[in-house]
């Protein structure tokens, strides 16, 4: 993998709008290209192969495991993997593009401690625990007891903050948004 190449990455808990401000980015800089990732789960109506998941079964993932295909991989739950295949960062980077990631706090330090200073990494957090839990609740999407998991896994990864080159915190979307274009800016 290309030595002088860049990449950025965003992570944080779910509700943090880490999505929205890398649509944000990707919408706003052609230099930068949305690096897809891989899993095993199901398709949800809404989304596209290989624009949202590269989509593949738990036999292909594991193969590719086997393979070393994947720059970092999880399984999430049983027989629900994710992960960033090599190739996928490899093409972006044969296009003359960035590769932008939104993944979760776990793959991100792993992808953190692959490419190093080739990589900006940051972390986006609400301003507050309970900001959080408004955010989460506004979804609606869910049973209480995934909204309970759900909400101690993003507790957690807020633990993680400060392993990552910055922080920002999305209080306002608009200084948010600001505060990344000049971070990945600064970076590239």
């Amino acid at each position: 993998m290309g030595k002088d190449n860049k990449l950025l990455l965003f992570c944080g808990p779910s509700g943090s709008g880490k999505t929205t401000i890398v649509h944000h980015l990707l919408d706003s800089d052609s230099r930068l290209k949305f690096s897809v990732s891989a899993t095993t789960r199901q398709k949800r109506a809404n989304e596209t192969d290989g624009k949202d998941y590269h989509f593949i079964s738990v036999d292909d993932f594991k193969k590719r495991i086997a393979n070393d295909e994947f720059v970092e991989w999880e399984e999430v739950y049983v027989n629900g993997y994710y992960g960033t295949l090599k190739s996928e960062i490899e093409s972006i980077w044969a296009n003359g593009k960035i590769p932008v990631f939104d993944v979760d706090v776990e793959g991100g330090l792993k992808i953190k401690s692959i490419f190093g200073e080739q990589l900006l990494a940051v972390f986006v957090r609400p301003p507050s625990i309970e900001d959080l839990h408004q955010r989460l609740h506004a979804r609606n999407s869910e049973t209480p007891e995934s909204f309970k998991a759900r909400i101690l896994k993003a507790e957690h990864e807020l633990t993680y903050a400060d392993r990552f080159d910055h922080i920002i915190v999305n209080d306002s979307l608009e200084q948010a948004l600001e505060e990344a274009h000049r971070l990945a800016n600064g970076f590239i």
